[in-house]
């Protein structure tokens, strides 16, 4: 299946998003900082990026935005994974590059049917 690299300082969520990815028969990397996730995202070149918001440092739409701006990564999918639900998070998602936005607690269906709407797009 897919290369998913998750992107969440987390433990608690990045087990959570791990064990639904792997039941799933999908590759994870991690990463808990947005500045790590950059590097990883480089090194691994997974086929998606979960990424979290709230992260001390870069936090996530900044992240993703350098993701989506440089060349190694610019053509990898970015889904922003977060507790925050307000309509402008998700237009600001959206215009730093992520292709869709989950709300957390996570749902197995939601996640999976983004993936796969994410990687056939």
């Amino acid at each position: 299946m897919a290369r998913v690299l998750i992107v969440d300082d987390s433990p608690t969520e990045v087990h959570v998003l791990k064990t639904l990815l792997e039941k799933n028969g999908h590759e994870v990397g991690v990463a808990e900082s947005g500045e790590e996730g950059i590097l990883v995202a480089k090194e691994m070149l997974p086929d998606i990026v979960l990424m979290d918001v709230v992260m001390p440092g870069m936090n996530g739409f900044q992240a993703t935005r350098q993701l989506s701006q440089q060349e190694e990564t610019a053509d990898t999918p970015v889904i922003i994974v977060t507790t925050k639900d307000q309509e402008t998070d998700k237009v600001w998602a959206k215009r730093q590059g992520a292709v869709d936005y989950i709300v957390k607690p996570v749902q197995e269906k939601a996640l999976m049917d983004a993936l796969k709407r994410a990687l056939t797009d």
